[in-house]
């Protein structure tokens, strides 16, 4: 490819960005747009995954690629000159949820306005990485899911556990209040290319067999700039909220853990989270946001007295779910309680599934093939829930995997079946033992 990326210059352009937006926190931007020129598209593509699935043009990553300058360049021509970018509809599918019997529906916009979306993710995340809290995880450079989960144990350990305020947005990106999401936008971006593109790529639409519709609300799942603009509007609506107006009015400590649209805020004192907990829904109403009545809860979640006892009887009530782990109090090898966490049952039972439904739909595939895929899954399912407490969860997944693999080969034909399907996974193919990946 003719004129190769340079990440260092374009590196050199963020960095010059977000120094401003530290230097001036309260000043809207009005010019940033001209950041982006080919040499950011080609950042900006190389930071584009190229195996997802095709939008609704059917384009390819490989089939972009053969004219790459060309397209990058005409892209840009047309996302600058304005009126002549038209945002296509995202193309609508649907994935199962946690407990099989729903659905969440996902995104997937072209190849080319990933590319263009993840440009102009690009130019917003160096302006509010300067001003998003430390609460806040997904979706956002260096931090991770572990790194959530370890900043809620800390403070839970600290405080003797206390209370827990597990919380579910119902349908969240569906939910957002697009004129106040482009209000908030407004007080920190006000150039005019950037905010036209976000406003068409909002009221793009989705098709779904075939047709095309277009909701007044949300914004869809699945597209580059979509956790961008959900962590901006949950900054606002919850997390500045937060650390401006509710912890300064509180009796004891109180810490919020964001990830995405996932979040829990753990209470020293009774009283301040059944406080807040009363004013949490009025608080999301105001920006269009409803909680579910019945997967948001208060847990009393305070560490077992010195003689409680120990294994299941102290799990139960005192458990919660965030990040597909259930937390719960556990006696340590040197006998003092501590917080664990273990894989949740919703996400062992769907990864269960998902393993299954592989294995049915491949099972004609040669032995060594399906091996090696079952073997990469496990390591990923490992790479994931492997941290330190949860191995039993981590092995149960494995003995299951086994289970289900010997299954369904023994339904590849008469002969296939009985004891020697079972040798054929026990012996010469054996899935590999679980492995602990995190400390946290």
């Amino acid at each position: 490819m003719s004129g190769t990326p340079s990440p260092e210059s374009v590196s050199t352009k963020l960095e010059q960005i977000a120094k401003r937006a530290r230097e001036m926190p309260g000043v809207a931007f009005n010019t940033l747009a001209h950041h982006i020129d080919i040499e950011w598209l080609r950042e900006a593509y190389r930071r584009t995954r190229k195996d997802g699935a095709v939008g609704v043009d059917g384009q390819t990553a490989e089939e972009y690629a053969v004219q790459l300058e060309g397209n990058l360049q005409s892209l840009l021509d047309r996302a600058k000159s304005g009126d002549h970018y038209r945002a296509p509809p995202v193309r609508r599918v649907h994935i199962p949820k946690g407990d099989g019997s729903k659905t969440r529906p996902i995104g997937i916009p072209t190849f080319e306005d990933k590319v263009l979306q993840r440009a102009v993710a690009m130019v917003l995340e160096a302006v509010y990485e300067q001003s998003f809290y430390d609460c806040s995880y997904g979706f956002r450079p260096g931090r991770s899911a572990h790194d959530a989960l370890r900043a809620l144990r800390e403070p839970l350990m600290a405080m003797n556990g206390g209370w827990v305020l597990e919380a579910d947005i119902e349908k969240f990106f569906d939910s957002v209040d697009r004129t106040q999401l482009q209000e908030i936008l407004r007080r920190r971006v006000r150039d005019g290319v950037l905010l036209r593109l976000i406003g068409k790529w909002l009221n793009a639409g989705v098709m779904e067999e075939g047709q095309v519709y277009r909701p007044d609300a949300g914004t869809p799942q699945g597209g580059v700039i979509s956790p961008l603009l959900a962590n901006i509007y949950l900054h606002e609506v919850l997390d500045e909220w937060f650390a401006g107006e509710v912890k300064p009015r509180l009796r004891g400590r109180a810490h919020l853990v964001r990830y995405a649209d996932d979040f829990v805020i753990a209470f020293e004192l009774e009283g301040d989270a059944r406080r807040v907990m009363d004013v949490l829904p009025k608080r999301f109403g105001k920006y269009g946001l409803r909680l579910h009545p019945e997967k948001t809860r208060l847990v009393r979640f305070s560490r077992p007295s010195r003689n409680a006892p120990s294994g299941d009887e102290a799990v139960e009530p005192a458990s919660f779910d965030l990040l597909g782990f259930t937390h719960y109090w556990r006696r340590s090898r040197q006998g003092n309680w501590v917080v664990y966490r273990k894989t949740a049952r919703s996400r062992l039972s769907r990864a269960l599934r998902a393993t299954s439904l592989w294995l049915r739909e491949n099972r004609h595939e040669p032995i060594e093939e399906q091996h090696r895929m079952l073997v990469l899954k496990l390591q990923g399912h490992y790479s994931y829930y492997g941290i330190i407490g949860n191995f039993a969860a981590l092995d149960s997944f494995r003995n299951w995997a086994r289970e289900l693999w010997c299954k369904w080969l023994s339904r590849r034909s008469r002969a296939s079946a009985g004891p020697t399907a079972m040798g054929v996974c026990l012996d010469a193919y054996p899935l590999p033992r679980p492995r602990i990946t995190h400390a946290v």
